[in-house]
Order: structure tokens, then sequence, then C-alpha cells
């Protein structure tokens, strides 16, 4: 499916507010309601809409760390880690990369203790990096057209 003009103002809309109504990003872009919902179910089903969901602050949720830790698994370990990172509360986002690392982590602590004894568990599986963030320079930036 090929993502038209209309399609980037109503995508442009979604990650802006994804509660805004289908009336209202019509009144914006100048489409009926109607014809944004066949558009917004069109690219769901095409899968360039994937998720809708709520962000919640962690800090405002009572942890008071927030940590970036990488992971260069032991021979062998990867294919564990990727399993048992699942299950962990603490990890917010995971991703798998190239480089020296094989993971890096996002993740929310209640204090320093908290991130010590999370790092006790992750060295079974391989070397562990940590940083912590200390503020979002470009927080949830939008998917913007090609050009």
């Amino acid at each position: 499916m090929s993502i038209d003009s209309l399609n980037w103002k109503i995508l442009k809309c979604l990650q802006q507010n994804a509660r805004t109504s289908n009336a209202e990003i019509g009144r914006q872009i100048g489409i009926s309601s109607p014809a944004v919902s066949e558009r917004i179910k069109k690219m769901e089903d095409a899968g360039i809409i994937q998720h809708y969901h709520t962000t919640v602050s962690p800090f405002e949720a009572g942890y008071q760390l927030k940590a970036l830790i990488t992971i260069r698994a032991f021979m062998g370990m990867l294919k564990p880690f990727l399993e048992k990172v699942k299950t962990y509360d603490e990890v917010i986002n995971c991703y798998r990369i190239t480089g020296n690392e094989n993971i890096v982590m996002e993740v929310v602590l209640k204090n320093q203790k908290h991130l010590e004894a999370f790092i006790d568990q992750l060295i079974v599986y391989g070397e562990t990096k940590t940083q912590i963030v200390l503020s979002h320079v470009v927080k949830h930036n939008a998917v913007k057209p090609l050009k």
C-alpha cells in the first residue's frame, strides 16, 4: 500500500495524539470522518499503523532511574537471554543490535540498589555497560514521509 499525502496527514495527526477523533482529523485535513475511518482501517490492515498505546511517566509512577544497558553476550548465552529478557519487568524496550554489543535495553528502576540487583541478574548472560538517562532530547519523534 502506498501512503499518499492524505494518509501522511492522517498519520501526522495520529502520531501527535492517537486519541484524536476521526471527525477532528477530517476537519483538519479536509475530508469526511467516514473517509478518515476507512483510510485508517486500510493502514491498520496493511501494517502501517501497528499499535495505539498510552505512555506512562516512569518518574511520576515512582521510578527514580532510567538507564540504557548494553550486553555483550557470552558464547551460547544470546538465545537464552533473548527469552529471559521478556520476563523482566524493568525492561521497557529491548533491541538486538550490531556492533560490539548484542543487546541494548531501556530500563526503569526504583533506585541504585534496584539497579545493582538487576545488573547482578544480567551478568550471567554477558558483559554489561550501563548509562543513566538524565533527560530526553528527542521523544517519540514522528515518522515522516520519505523524500
